[in-house]
């Protein structure tokens, strides 16, 4: 059995979005992984953003640090998943994994990715407009929804204006949720979502 990375040429990703760099291969008995590491050649230089050794995972690249990741125990997939895509992170991706076979001798082997970053028309996020007014008994468990389009990530905050005309903050997340609601919940609430 003779071990083989199989990837793709090509990958197109989103600005802002993530993209998975595929590099598999079929585990076998008889090939112990070593190493395995990403680089990444741009503007003709090459750097190594990945390395997993028997002292663990390590981006070698701050950049890359919280956005590259490989998945951890499945054997065969040494896969580096991008996440925040970068208009630089745009270039030529080698997957490298070496493994030691039953007679202790090292096989290395490669397979690149050319990864391209695009940025999608930036837009403003509009929030689509829902029932305006909504009467719940005493006791219910209710909630209210803010749902927004544009250029992710969008992020929303709920409010409540009070008496005196200022807001109060009650959320950060998209939904407003009360489990058992009461009258004194009464008045107005309205959402702000925002994005880049």
């Amino acid at each position: 059995a003779f071990t083989d990375l199989s990837g793709v040429h090509q990958v197109q990703g989103t600005w802002m979005g993530s993209t998975t760099l595929p590099c598999t291969y079929v585990p076998s008995e008889a090939f112990t992984q070593q190493t395995l590491s990403w680089s990444l050649d741009r503007d003709h230089s090459t750097s190594t953003i990945f390395r997993r050794d028997d002292s663990g995972d390590h981006v070698l690249l701050s950049r890359f640090r919280d956005r590259v990741s490989v998945p951890k125990h499945s054997p065969g997939n040494a896969s580096l998943l991008i996440e925040n895509l970068e208009i630089p992170d745009s270039g030529h991706y080698t997957c490298r994994v070496t493994w030691r076979s039953e007679n202790n001798s090292l096989i290395t082997k490669e397979v690149t990715t050319t990864v391209k970053v695009i940025k999608v028309a930036v837009t403003k996020p509009v929030i689509r407009v829902g029932e305006l007014g909504l009467t719940v008994p005493a006791g219910a468990r209710t909630s209210l929804t803010c749902v927004a389009s544009g250029s992710p990530p969008i992020s929303y905050r709920w409010f409540r204006s009070t008496p005196a005309g200022k807001a109060l903050l009650l959320s950060s997340q998209a939904e407003l949720v009360w489990d058992n609601v009461l009258p004194s919940d009464t008045g107005k609430y309205y959402c702000e979502a925002e994005n880049r």
